[in-house]
């Protein structure tokens, strides 16, 4: 990696790089697979261990492994280690900085909240199926299943679990974009929200991540 060469030039002082204080990474594991993301974080890891405090540091990343590898190697040496999750505010937007501990702010949780949000609310839109089937196919890989159909709850009625998995399959292809939000009609809004419920509950999240919101009243 380039960068890792340069920071380690940096480190070790040589001349042409003497003038460096601060070394800032973003997101440096892009697209390699977990083995190499592992390796990168280890090495990297090294490096700023090896900086003695000389150089001050900050990486930004969205990848929970490259973190906890990160920070499973600096926090016993470094006990200045600060991590934060950026927070966007939707309504001021501002930026926040939240205090993580050794425990990131999961990206699959965060999707979660917001198709909860959007369920209670009944604020439901074509996209949120593309959404609610990475969800399943990340949890299926996870378990060891070849297909995120096997995440999705059984009926008495549909041992196969064909129907919900023929929903998911249709609602989060062709013409239903992100970039083309339509309101989902009710029927489908009823399959969503039974396919999400049953999902969090077979698979137990903190509840205290999902409260229930106050629902809109017709006058």
């Amino acid at each position: 990696m380039f960068f890792l060469a340069v920071a380690q030039l940096a480190i070790d002082g040589q001349e042409a790089y003497n003038w460096v204080k601060f070394i800032y990474i973003d997101d440096p594991i892009s697209s390699l697979d977990d083995n190499n993301v592992i390796a990168v974080a280890s090495h990297l890891a090294q490096l700023l261990k090896s900086a003695n405090g000389q150089i001050k540091s900050i990486i930004s990343s969205h990848h929970a492994l490259f973190f906890n590898v990160m920070w499973n190697e600096l926090h016993e040496k470094r006990k200045d280690l600060q991590p934060y999750f950026l927070n966007s505010n939707k309504g001021s937007g501002n930026y926040t900085l939240r205090y993580t501990n050794n425990t990131p702010f999961f990206h699959h949780v965060a999707l979660l909240t917001q198709l909860h949000e959007a369920a209670e609310t009944d604020q439901l839109y074509t996209y949120h199926f593309n959404i609610l089937r990475s969800i399943l196919e990340k949890t299926a890989s996870f378990h060891g299943f070849s297909n995120f159909s096997a995440c999705i709850k059984q009926d008495k009625d549909d041992e196969d679990g064909i129907l919900y998995g023929r929903i998911i399959n249709v609602m989060s292809h062709g013409n239903y974009s992100l970039f083309e939000p339509r309101e989902m009609l009710e029927e489908n809004k009823q399959y969503f929200k039974k396919i999400l419920n049953d999902f969090m509950v077979n698979y137990r999240f903190n509840p205290e991540l999902f409260p229930e919101l106050p629902k809109e009243t017709t006058p």
